[in-house]
């Protein structure tokens, strides 16, 4: 009898490890809307601290009215502050939820072109290189920043829309980096299949 509870609770344990393990055959497909144009991008699974921040942040609408504060051709185009909605420029980049989020640095997320990935503080005030609570870039050179890899939290990918990243890197600047004109950006995600994202924007799942 005990032998034969023992085998029916290993079953229910193997079972429900599998269901956990078993992928979802859906994904948000987020969205970014600028002056310049639309980016479109996913979020990563096995970044899920990250992602969820991410989507929980694009839910209450955070990201509304934020624009790209720093862009550096060649480099990145970088974003999500809450302070670049005043009229204080002197301010972006300094802004953020206080909570950080632990870091989820993986070696086979890289920053290719239009990889989404987490700004955070320095190495010397952030050892555990702990990612900003909403700040995030884009990578806009088209061979990638490798030199980055291993260092900051790369949690997304464009998929749509690389073009207007590199709108947004050629834009007039001033000495901070920071666009002469603003470029806001409103931020939306939605629920689709993986299948449909493949046949519509050609990335393809692992």
């Amino acid at each position: 009898m005990k032998k034969t509870l023992y085998l029916l609770a290993l079953l229910v344990l193997l079972g429900t490890t599998a269901f956990a393990q078993k992928k979802s055959k859906k994904d948000y497909l987020v969205t970014i809307a600028t002056p310049q144009g639309t980016i479109r991008l996913v979020l990563f699974e096995d970044t899920p601290k990250h992602r969820e921040n991410f989507l929980k942040l694009v839910k209450q609408k955070f990201y509304d009215g934020t624009t790209f504060h720093r862009v550096i051709k060649d480099f990145m185009i970088q974003g999500g502050d809450p302070n670049s909605k005043d009229s204080d420029p002197s301010n972006d980049g300094a802004g953020g939820p206080e909570a950080t989020i632990p870091a989820e640095i993986l070696p086979h997320h890289q920053h290719i072109y239009g990889a989404l990935a987490a700004a955070r503080m320095g190495d010397q005030m952030n050892p555990k290189r702990e990612s900003s609570g909403s700040q995030f870039y884009l990578v806009e050179n088209h061979e990638g920043v490798p030199f980055l890899n291993g260092q900051y939290t790369v949690y997304g990918q464009v998929i749509d829309g690389l073009s207007v990243i590199d709108k947004i890197a050629e834009l007039p600047k001033d000495y901070r980096d920071r666009p002469t004109q603003d470029i806001k950006m409103t931020v939306t995600a939605k629920k689709l299949s993986k299948k449909k994202i493949t046949k519509l924007y050609g990335y393809r799942y692992e």
